[in-house]
């Protein structure tokens, strides 16, 4: 199996379900690894792996798209990726908000999500 990772991935979006979170946004983290079993090993061309660039297109895209929720974000990103790259065989995802508009909250929330195709 091969994977490809793309590793604390920072954006500036308006995800959320409070008024405050679409007119201000927030800070977010994104991760994403892409993986496929039958990697031609070794790997000498693009077209035999995934392209990153492109995943990171399809990950841009979304987390550029409000959203009331996280999970929203995750579950349509990995249908999209499992859709676009025909090499991807499973897909693990995972979103945190930096900063929650939570009173008295110190710390981070986050989503994972995993989908196998």
């Amino acid at each position: 199996m091969l994977t490809i990772h793309l590793t604390n991935l920072q954006f500036y979006a308006y995800h959320g379900l409070y008024k405050e979170e679409a007119a201000i946004g927030g800070k977010y983290e994104v991760n994403v690894s892409v993986s496929h079993c039958e990697a031609k090993i070794p790997v000498l061309h693009i077209d035999e792996t995934i392209d990153y660039t492109a995943v990171y297109d399809l990950i841009k895209r979304h987390m550029l798209r409000p959203r009331h929720l996280l999970e929203a974000v995750a579950t349509m990103l990995a249908k999209d990726i499992l859709d676009t790259f025909a090499l991807a065989d499973e897909v693990n995802i995972s979103i945190k908000k930096i900063t929650p508009p939570i009173v008295g909250f110190q710390g981070s929330v986050s989503v994972q999500y995993s989908a196998k195709r």
